[in-house]
Formats: C-alpha cells, structure tokens, sequence
C-alpha cells in the first residue's frame, strides 16, 4: 500500500516536472499585414523553439502597432528608435533591439537625366510618407551640405508608397524616395538607384551601418521574459541568415512577397538580405545619436520630442 502510495505521489511529481519543463513564454508579436517581417517569422516558425512561442496578431499598418504596444495588446511590434525615445522622453519603459538597417532609395527612370542629388533641382519628387519621413529630412540634410535647399528647389508629391511607385510609372514625378522594398520592386522593372539611406548617412559623415527598424518592446517585460526574449533574436537572426543562404529556404516563403517574376523576387530578396545586422554595439549606439541630432533639427523638434539627445535605456542590451 505505501510502496503504491509512494508511486502514485513519483508518478505526479513527474508528470509536474515535464509540464513545466516544456512550458515555453508566450510572445505576442504584432506585425503589419503583407510586411516583410512575415517572411522571416515564417522561416522561424518552421524551427520550433525551445523556450518561447510566437503569438502572431497582423495589424493594418505602423499606427495600429503602437496603439497595440501602448495598449499592451501585444508585447512586441517593429518600429523605429526615434519614437522610443520619444515615449522615454516622458517615462515611458519602452526599448529597442534592431532588426534592419535597410530604409529607403532615391530611384529614377533609366534614361533619366538625374544622377545626383543636385540634379533634383527643379523637378518633381515623389515622397513616401509626409514631410516628418526620416528619408526625406536626411535628404535634405544631405543637399543642404552641397548648398541646395531640397524643401524649396523641388515640388514635393507625398504619398502612400504605392501610390508614389504609380506616379513614376505614369512620367508624373521625375524622382521616388521611398521604402527600399517599394524601390526594389521599381529597380527590378529597370529603373535606376541614385543613393540609398545608407549612401545618405555615408554622405553627412556616419560610416557606421545603424538600424533603421528594431523590435519595440517594454523594458519591464523584457526584464520578466529575459531569456526566452534573447533566444528570440538569436532565432530571429538565425531564420534571417537562411533565407538569405539557403535558396530553398527563400523558396518556401517566397509566396508571401505577393510577386510571381523571378527578376522582382531576387531584388527583393537581395535588398532584404543588404539590411542585416552584422554590427551592433557602442559606435553603432554613438551614431545613432548623431543621427537623432540632424532629424532633431531639421524636424523642428516635430519628429523627435523636446529631449536635446537620444533618451539613455532607448536600446536593449542582450547579455
């Protein structure tokens, strides 16, 4: 009778321990419908984790990620650096780990007569997003380092990307600045790159490559959630390096780029690849920095907040 009691009690004890052995943290992750952020959480779902699994919740655009984050219907979406510190600015916990340093490209025509920034003068340049675009005040700045003022010397057409990719097709605007996955797709129909966000950084003296976008989360949560969190950007990277090494592994989720030509998949595929994080430390932190001082300026404080620097805890640290 003991010697059954004794194993009714082991049995118990370890059907406990596996249950919560295989208990994994629950991360719910919201990520914009038909963005490029599916395609790697798709090559990261096909590897299950051993300690945390994805809740996924497609969202109609940026704005609806934030509400979500702030709402705490969510507990991670992509977004920029510069509203993270935005909301530190005033007490918000909120941080950022970076997921692509890929932004946006200045793309004409092949037979055009642009070939440089100043070659803009005079023209029609269309805009993706509105006049706080992080693409467009840098821009700027870079044409004001060659004496041009971009914001008076060209007439401005903004709009949704895909809107802005139809004003060029239709010869109603000479140029495009807009999200490099939008210029990709206009790259793989023949049209030609002047500069991307990277080239633009170069030109106003920032060498190093700085995230664009990053995952966005609360700093109380990720304190709670630490190592499954950290496994998550490893997996994250993991998944990043096969679509862009492993042809069969772009092959499966080369559906969700919404593209059948193979031409316009293979830019798209190569610009993805181009945003990789390779470095992510101090100088990288510095330069981010730098670059929040321009846009602070040229934004009139609009884009930034009233804080004169970077807020300190923007970036998460991984140990």
């Amino acid at each position: 009778m003991k010697f059954n009691v004794f194993l009714l009690i082991s049995l118990w004890l370890l059907a406990s321990c596996n249950s919560y052995a295989t208990e994994k943290t629950i991360i719910r992750l919201g990520v914009q419908a038909s963005g490029t952020v599916d395609w790697e959480l798709s090559a990261l779902q096909d590897n299950p984790q051993a300690d945390f699994q994805l809740k996924i919740q497609h969202l109609a655009n940026a704005e609806a990620g934030k509400i979500a984050l702030q709402s705490g219907a969510v507990d991670m979406i992509v977004s920029d650096w510069i509203w993270v510190s935005s909301l530190r600015a005033t007490g918000a916990d909120f941080a950022f780990y970076p997921y692509s340093d890929t932004s946006g490209a200045l793309v004409v025509a092949e037979n055009s007569p642009i070939h440089s920034v100043k070659d803009l003068k005079g023209k029609r340049l269309g805009i993706a997003g509105g006049e706080l675009d992080k693409n467009w005040l840098l821009l700027q700045a870079l044409a004001g380092q060659q004496q041009l003022d971009l914001d008076a010397s060209v007439e401005k057409v903004f709009g949704a990307p895909p809107l802005i990719n139809e004003q060029i097709k239709q010869n109603r605007v000479d140029a495009v600045l807009t999200y490099w996955h939008f210029a990709a797709r206009l790259e793989a129909q023949g049209y030609r790159q002047i500069i991307d966000g990277r080239g633009i950084l170069k030109g106003l003296g920032i060498q190093e490559s700085v995230p664009s976008l990053g995952y966005v989360f609360r700093e109380s949560w990720a304190n709670s959630h630490k190592q499954a969190l950290n496994n998550f950007f490893k997996a994250s990277k993991q998944a990043k390096n096969q679509l862009c090494t492993a042809d069969a592994a772009w092959q499966k989720i080369a559906p969700l780029t919404k593209v059948d030509d193979l031409p316009t998949q293979a830019k798209l595929r190569q610009r993805y690849c181009e945003g990789n994080i390779e470095h992510w430390g101090k100088q990288e932190q510095q330069a981010a920095g730098r670059i929040y001082a321009i846009l602070r300026t040229l934004s009139n404080k609009q884009l930034t907040g009233n804080s004169d620097t970077l807020q300190p805890g923007t970036f998460w640290a991984v140990e």
